[in-house]
């Protein structure tokens, strides 16, 4: 019995010696070729994730994304961050900042009441994310105070599709008149092209774009349609050669209705494909609250 057990133990070792082998050398080609990124994730729908500042403390994240401006148009607006006092997010966002992480503002979101009814209205938006979030100024008082968000990301899930290309166009004009940069990314579904964004994405102005790869079977990654992924991955890095693009990931099984990943299947199956292109980011997670259950980012940070 125990030479059984040991024989058994030497195996199993020398399984494991064989795999971490293998995902060295993966990672390793991965690195030399420069196509290694940095991953994205979401915070701001429960107290239960913590501080924004934990979440840049833990040097996961090369950007967090606040989420969401959930109403906006027709001069109506509400940001929620459930759980979260808005007078603490200020110093935390300039935290982060200081050890080189993005922080940016979501807005839309999958539940939420918005929508441009013209381009006057997207310019009406616009001037109201950067008198009150971004370098501009206001009589309102600034929910984080003085702090300095670094761009928007659209993730535009309802509401209609117009507009959304004179708001980024609005937006990325006040990169000029500020001290900084003004970054604009957005998050589309995986099916090319994405029914909300389609429009606003070609205009070529987009820094980022994190593709959704979950809630849409048709192009998740998981067996038997490896091919579909590839081809959806192929095509949104293809269209937007100027733009970075970023796998989008549920972090845990629950995060998601469907596209989760396991960590492992992620670095052996998933970033050879995608680390191809040559426009590949990095990974975007849904989101801090899952990731801390989890563990995903941790273990997946040195591959990706």
């Amino acid at each position: 019995m125990m030479g059984k057990t040991m024989a058994a133990a030497r195996l199993a070792m020398a399984a494991a010696a064989c795999c971490l082998v293998l995902l060295s050398s993966s990672v390793g080609t991965a690195v030399a070729a420069g196509r290694t990124g940095r991953i994205t994730v979401y915070w701001g729908q429960t107290a239960s994730e913590g501080s924004l500042h934990k979440a840049c403390e833990s040097n996961l994240y090369s950007t967090v994304i606040l989420s969401f401006l959930t109403r906006f148009g027709g001069g109506r607006y509400k940001l929620d961050l459930t759980g979260h006092s808005w007078s603490a997010v200020g110093p935390d966002v300039k935290y982060c900042q200081s050890k080189n992480i993005l922080v940016l503002l979501a807005i839309g979101g999958g539940f939420g009441d918005y929508s441009l009814a013209s381009k006057a209205d997207a310019k009406a938006v616009a001037d109201h994310i950067w008198d009150l979030y971004l370098g501009g100024r206001s009589k309102q008082a600034r929910p984080f105070g003085d702090a300095v968000l670094d761009g928007v990301d659209f993730d535009i899930e309802h509401g209609g599709s117009k507009h959304y290309d004179d708001l980024a166009r609005y937006l990325k004009g006040y990169s000029s008149k500020g001290k900084k940069k003004v970054w604009v990314t957005a998050a589309p579904q995986c099916p090319f092209p994405d029914r909300m964004l389609g429009q606003a994405l070609r205009t070529g102005l987009f820094d980022r774009v994190h593709v959704q790869f979950y809630n849409n079977p048709v192009c998740s990654y998981r067996a038997g349609n490896v091919a579909a992924f590839t081809r959806a991955w192929r095509t949104w890095t293809g269209s937007l050669p100027r733009s970075s693009v970023y796998l989008g990931l549920p972090a845990a099984p629950r995060a998601a209705g469907s596209g989760y990943v396991p960590p492992a299947t992620l670095v052996a199956k998933v970033l050879p494909i995608v680390q191809r292109s040559r426009n590949y980011g990095g990974i975007m997670l849904w989101s801090r609250y899952w990731d801390l259950q989890t563990g995903y980012s941790r273990a997946v940070k040195h591959a990706v």
